[in-house]
């Protein structure tokens, strides 16, 4: 099996189309083609069920999916240690992130890390929180950032900072006109609010949120992103609901913060790692992340 077999199986299984895999790939369809079929007749199965209408991907295709991606991602993190470690970096740490939102106090605790150990090489990874926890078993990254703690066995999931929920709202909209907002008041209002699969523990902890009053929420749209949200609600789409601090620290005009009344539980952001005994690299970067 070649990496060529793996390039070509995954262009097929993400465009479910082989003229148009190949076209991707920069190749003729027969080459993919006979690509494809070395591949199964390799791991004697059949990954695509082709017709002359469509092309399908099997069980067994579904499965090898799963798995694919990972060795690229892998060949990837060998060529960045080889590159690092040309480049003068004696040590590297890959922090996975997750939840669409990124921490307001990651690029303080970034640029700490570049002032105490600028030898080593730090590496950032955007990925669904269900990616991370199985980046982390696999030894794909050394920790993580996620506002989980429902992670399984094997990962500790410590607290290390705690942002208020806010409300993210257009300038000249009549609810600023609360100093602080009811939750009541803020559902009368269309919300943004984050994919539940792309923002998995940012979305679990809105919800908590949610169901402490008896209104169902509105959604105006889903989307994947924080910058996204403050652009919607720039916008004037709707309500947006996320840490205080990151509101505060967006750069979108016509975005204003305002904090929730009553006590609501602020938004937790989790440190992920293994429950093993760390590197020293990475206790040294547990560390800064607490303080």
């Amino acid at each position: 099996m070649e990496l060529r077999h793996l390039r070509c199986f995954l262009a097929v299984a993400e465009e479910l189309h082989f003229a148009r895999a190949a076209e991707r790939l920069h190749i003729e369809q027969s080459p993919l083609s006979r690509a494809i079929k070395e591949l199964e007749e390799e791991l004697g199965v059949v990954l695509f069920a082709r017709t002359t209408r469509s092309t399908r991907i099997t069980r067994a295709g579904k499965l090898f999916l799963e798995h694919v991606p990972r060795v690229f991602a892998a060949l990837d993190q060998a060529r960045g240690s080889v590159t690092a470690a040309a480049n003068g970096f004696h040590a590297q740490l890959r922090i996975a992130l997750s939840d669409g939102m990124t921490p307001a106090r990651l690029p303080a605790l970034l640029a700490q890390c570049r002032q105490d150990e600028p030898e080593v090489d730090i590496r950032l990874f955007e990925v669904p929180l269900a990616q991370q926890i199985k980046g982390l078993h696999e030894d794909l990254y050394d920790v993580g950032f996620a506002q989980s703690n429902e992670v399984g066995d094997g990962i500790l999931a410590v607290p290390v900072w705690h942002d208020p929920l806010a409300v993210a709202v257009p300038a000249r909209h009549p609810i600023l006109s609360h100093k602080r907002i009811p939750l009541e008041e803020v559902l009368r209002y269309p919300l943004v609010m984050c994919d539940p699969v792309a923002c998995e523990g940012y979305a679990r902890q809105v919800a908590r949120v949610l169901r402490t009053v008896d209104v169902e929420p509105l959604t105006a749209e889903q989307v994947t992103s924080f910058d996204l949200m403050m652009t919607l609600v720039s916008a004037g789409f709707a309500l947006g609901l996320a840490g205080a601090s990151q509101i505060a620290a967006s750069r979108e005009p016509g975005v204003v913060a305002r904090q929730l009344a009553g006590a609501q539980p602020p938004l937790t952001t989790y440190l992920l790692h293994l429950d093993r005994v760390p590197s020293h690299t990475l206790v040294r970067f547990i560390e800064r992340a607490r303080r």
